[in-house]
Order: structure tokens, then sequence, then C-alpha cells
């Protein structure tokens, strides 16, 4: 049922998030004189529809996968009154990156909520107002336990949280280290949460410490509270996972191409490292069905503050994404664009169909790779 909820949490936080990005686009085509035909939330068949006060068509569709906007005359050689391709240079630069502009405006909306209440610190050197911030340290959890050591043998498993030990409350991994280290050899009653259950135990510590007397490597989770300062964290922090994202998103590009390359060397040991950064992509990366049936799912056990962030995070992924000079995607169509105003050569239909078409196939065959390792996770 926890999973079955997480999908269910995520596909309405996907959809919000395209549906703001496509609203984005929208608002500024009618702010450019451009017509709107349709605004769909979902992909078609239809389930229901209604033409609006001012002649745009509203969609509810079936496929709850984000949403589109069509324009009139979308293809840039369009001439007609109120088509896209009739609009100016500077009007289809705004029309094209007003949705990376709405997820950006999400991302710092999100991260300035968690900056007043309570954000989790996820980059070592991630963006505060020092002045203004203030830290406090959650739980010490497990991240890792040794086969046939104390904690493996009770069963306690990565993710769970440390409460007590001879009842003796655990404020830091630190402290804990210091009292296993106390008391080895020893048996110890220790009380722990899995998944929300609190389960207490008489364990038997090592008395050779060289993997721990407890079996376990340990993390500390940490928040950091705003107060004045919350909307500049905002901002700050957006830009800051935006670069990581980017460079992320750089890392795998030049893994997938290196990899592809040395698949087809003729020298063995090269197609085997190839191999290797190929499949390296899929379990870095997540799609659709590690999205909604992993990553979602997880958060929501996490709770609100969780689910905020990865909201937060994926919203700005998606704007980072749509910036890339990519095919098929908003700044792959203003590069496809740029390039032939610069050119001065004419942007046909068929030409523009052609290259983004192109495009489109590339991502595909990425989003089939990604998924491919996202049924992996799902499974295991």
């Amino acid at each position: 049922m926890e999973t079955i909820g997480g999908i269910v949490l995520g596909l309405i936080v996907l959809v919000v998030l395209v549906v703001l990005h496509e609203l984005g686009h929208a608002i500024a085509a009618m702010k450019s004189g451009v017509v709107v035909e349709e605004f769909g939330v979902g992909f078609p068949p239809k389930a229901w529809s209604k033409k609006l006060k001012n002649k745009i068509l509203l969609s509810i569709n079936w496929l709850p996968l984000g949403g589109f906007v069509k324009l009139q005359g979308e293809n840039d050689s369009a001439s007609g009154k109120g088509d896209y391709g009739a609009a100016s240079y500077w009007s289809k630069t705004k029309i094209l990156f007003a949705g990376v502009v709405m997820n950006w405006l999400t991302s710092i909306v999100i991260f300035t909520i968690l900056a007043l209440s309570g954000m989790p610190r996820i980059l070592e050197n991630q963006f505060t107002v020092s002045s203004d911030t203030k830290t406090v340290a959650g739980h010490v959890s497990v991240t890792s336990v040794v086969d046939g050591h104390p904690a493996q043998q009770n069963n306690i498993a990565a993710g769970d949280l440390l409460i007590s030990l001879n009842n003796v409350k655990i404020t830091s991994a630190s402290q804990f280290v210091n009292l296993t280290k106390n008391l080895k050899g020893q048996d110890v009653n220790l009380q722990w949460d899995h998944n929300g259950e609190i389960k207490s135990s008489l364990i038997k510590l090592r008395s050779e410490g060289d993997s721990g007397y407890f079996g376990a490597s340990l993390g500390q989770s940490e928040k950091l509270y705003s107060s004045w300062s919350a909307p500049v964290v905002g901002v700050g922090l957006t830009a800051q996972l935006s670069f990581e994202t980017l460079k992320g998103l750089g890392s795998m590009l030049g893994n997938l191409f290196t990899g592809i390359f040395q698949q087809f060397s003729f020298d063995s040991s090269y197609r085997i490292d190839g191999a290797e950064k190929i499949s390296s992509i899929s379990s870095n990366m997540a799609g659709p069905v590690g999205i909604l049936g992993v990553i979602f799912p997880q958060a929501g056990k996490g709770g609100i503050t969780q689910v905020l962030l990865l909201t937060g995070i994926i919203s700005l992924t998606l704007a980072v994404m749509n910036v890339l000079p990519i095919p098929a995607l908003d700044g792959g169509r203003w590069f496809v664009s740029t390039y032939y105003k610069l050119r001065k050569k004419k942007l046909t239909k068929e030409k523009e169909e052609k290259i983004h078409r192109t495009g489109f196939m590339f991502l595909m065959a990425l989003i089939i790779l990604i998924t491919i390792g996202d049924v992996a996770k799902l499974f295991k």
C-alpha cells in the first residue's frame, strides 16, 4: 500500500509540475498575441473538455503523465495572424523559456518554505546565509551493516534510527561509538526505530573493534533553519542545485558517449569498460519508473519535508533539462530557431519537424536506458 500511495503521490506531483511548466508557455503566448488553442492536463485520449470564455479548449486526458499546450501555427515558418511562427524573435524566446522560469520559481517557493520550516542538509557546502542559519541535528541512523556482526544478527537494517542504548538517549554518532567502545563485549539493551515501529533487543557487542563493536556505519541528518533570509536561501539553493544537476547531466552524457564508442571498439577491455559506463547511467539517474516506483514511496516515509524537497529538486531538474539545446525540448527549439535566424536561412516546417523528431528519438532512447535500470531497482 505504501508503494501504491507513493506512486499516486508521484503522479500528482509530476502532473502539477508539468502543468505549471505548460502554464508558463500559455501565459507568455497570450501576452505575445499568440493564440492558445488547447491547454491539456494529462495526455490523450481525452476524458473531458470545455471551451473557456477566452476560446481556449481546456481538456482533461486519461494518461496522467504531465500536460501540454497547443499553440496556433507552432512551426517557425507559420505566418498567419495569431500564429506562433509569426511572433517576433523576442516573443518566441519568452514563450519558449517561460516554462523553465515557472519551474525555477516553483523550486524557489518550495525551498523558501523549507528554509523556514527546516531544510535538510543535502550538500556539504549547501547555500545558506550564515548569520541567519540555525543548525539542528536529527536522529542517528544506520547507513549500512556488516554481515555477521551484532547489528546484522539482530535484524537492524540501513535506514533504522537509533533511539537509546542502556536507556541513554542517542544524540550523535560519535556518542554512540564511544558508548559501544566503553561497553564492548557486554550485553546491552538497544532501542531503535524500524520504519516507524519502535523495537528493542538485548544485543551482545563484539569485544574486538576491527569493524566496530556494533558492526554498522552511522549517519546523522541535519536541518538548517532560516528566518528573514529564507527567500535568499530559496534563490541561492535553486541556483546551486541547478548547477549541480547540470554537472551531473554532463557527466552522464559523457559516460554515455564514451561507453557507446568503447562498446564498438575492437579491444575487449574497452568494450567491458564501456559497458560499465553505460550501465552506470541507469544507477545514477532515475526516470519516470524510478521516480514513481522507488523514490516517491521512500520520500513518502520521510514525511512532508522529504516530499517537498523531492518536488523542488524535480521542478528545477525540469527547468535545467529544458534549457539544454536538445532538439524537441524548449532549449533545443530556441537553439534551432536562433541558428537559422543568424544564418538568415528559412526554417521550413519539414526541416524543423525532422530535427526535433531526431532529438525526440534520442531522448526516448535515453529514457528507455534509464527505465531498464529503474525496473531493476523496483524489483530489488
